[in-house]
């Protein structure tokens, strides 16, 4: 049977496999980024932001254990490949999470929401889909390039990466680090009895890390054994937004690629868990000033992510899960950024009394 399917297609079926988890995770376990910042800031709930340190815990213990087993050249990854930016990872990460708030989700969210029925959210992966590669590859790339140039790392230069700095100051093998790292944020966000009385909460967010995983994985395993030159890639949900509606325009003219795969599971997994929950329902905008503040949501959000070289899963996640520098930033800018704009849409910017 592998041998019927090109590489393209294994790296798409591995986007597939991975995204119907993190799209059954998003209906199912209520897995979400802003829903998460939302509660913890207004609902005085952490078990959604425990969920995430859950997924994260999970993802990094997963992507350390596949170095340490040789099945994923961590130095190979675009993420630990190029001289980080401290300044593109706070500043594209402010953008996106305020885009994010306005827009009401992020990318991820939106394929989600869509997979629901949710029309609106149809709009906000169309126009995200469009900003990322103005942005990326568009009229406002050379711009982008100038400011932020991504500039390969030089033979013997320093990997950007938690693991490998810990690594040279202990002497302690990276891999070692990682799931040390791993295990000590899955312990700490585990450490909750009130997220022990929803086990299933635990089990999708669990799912989430997975997911990631299973992405290194299957694209590694292709990288290292195919002849496309293709390298490991995890999910991300800014570009690859773009790619997929590239690839269903143009699909003859295209190969299949990790993201259309990515793109299409989490709308087929949150399909299937809207119906499995009875939830899914058609629905559109009513609100000329809702559709025009998430139409401008989804735009930030495509630039800042272009800017950050990834979105709250991009890199919160998937970065994240090889401990690189931008990862933990970019997710704590996203954070400063959402807060930002709830506040502005909920409070008004309006002085505390």
């Amino acid at each position: 049977m592998l041998q019927l399917l090109s590489e393209h297609h294994l790296v798409a079926l591995t986007g597939l496999a991975g995204g119907v988890l993190l799209g059954l995770a998003a209906r199912m376990g209520r897995f979400c980024t802003l829903g998460a910042i939302e509660d913890a800031l207004y609902g005085g709930s952490t078990l959604r932001l425990r969920m995430w340190g859950v997924a994260l815990g999970v993802a990094i213990c997963g992507s350390f254990a596949l170095a340490a087993a040789g099945l994923l050249p961590m130095e190979d990854v675009h993420y630990l490949s190029i001289r980080w930016l401290p300044a593109a990872s706070v500043l594209g990460g402010l953008i996106f999470g305020y885009g994010m708030a306005l827009a009401g989700t992020c990318g991820f969210g939106a394929v989600a929401r869509l997979g629901g029925g949710d029309l609106r959210s149809f709009v906000i992966v169309l126009v995200m889909a469009v900003s990322t590669y103005v942005v990326l590859s568009g009229p406002l790339a050379p711009l982008r390039a100038w400011a932020f140039p991504q500039e390969a790392l030089l033979p013997g230069e320093a990997v950007p990466g938690v693991a490998h700095r810990m690594s040279d100051l202990t002497g302690l093998p990276v891999t070692a680090v990682g799931l040390a790292v791993g295990g000590a944020l899955l312990a700490v966000s585990l450490a909750c009895r009130a997220l022990w009385t929803r086990p299933m909460q635990i089990f999708w967010a669990a799912a989430v890390g997975l997911g990631v995983v299973i992405g290194w994985a299957g694209t590694a395993y292709v990288a290292r054994t195919g002849f496309a030159g293709l390298s490991p890639v995890s999910h991300s949900f800014a570009a690859p937004l773009g790619d997929s509606v590239l690839w269903w325009m143009t699909g003859s003219a295209r190969p299949l690629s990790f993201a259309v795969g990515s793109v299409a599971g989490v709308w087929c997994g949150a399909f299937l868990g809207s119906l499995i929950k009875g939830h899914f329902r058609w629905e559109a905008c009513e609100d000329p000033r809702e559709l025009r503040r998430q139409i401008v949501g989804a735009a930030l959000m495509g630039g800042g992510a272009v800017i950050a070289v990834g979105c709250s899963v991009g890199q919160g996640l998937s970065a994240f899960s090889l401990l690189a520098f931008s990862g933990p930033v970019t997710l704590a800018a996203i954070f400063a950024g959402a807060a930002l704009g709830l506040r502005q849409l909920i409070a008004g910017f309006l002085p505390a009394e």
